[in-house]
């Protein structure tokens, strides 16, 4: 079974990240992800990037759902200067 570490080092592994959180139950996942390479990509372009990083763990239902906020770290920055 997958675990909160597990997925967390799939992701940092294949996206520089500034900063990752992850959590979940096992089978649904929520993250929030900070890259660079996030820079001038749209949502979906971005949500792509973290599928390609768990590649087949997608698809054969090890990862059944993610749900993902994605920033740049300006708009993390910035989303943080409005808390």
């Amino acid at each position: 079974m997958m675990t909160a570490e597990h997925l967390r080092s799939l992701i940092a592994a294949g996206l520089p990240c500034d900063h990752l959180e992850v959590t979940g139950d096992g089978r649904h996942w929520a993250a929030v992800i900070v890259s660079p390479a996030f820079e001038g990509r749209r949502a979906i372009q971005r949500h792509q990037m973290v599928y390609a990083t768990l590649g087949e763990r997608i698809h054969n239902d090890e990862v059944h759902a993610l749900s993902m906020k994605t920033y740049t770290p300006d708009e993390w920055r910035a989303r943080a200067g409005t808390r």
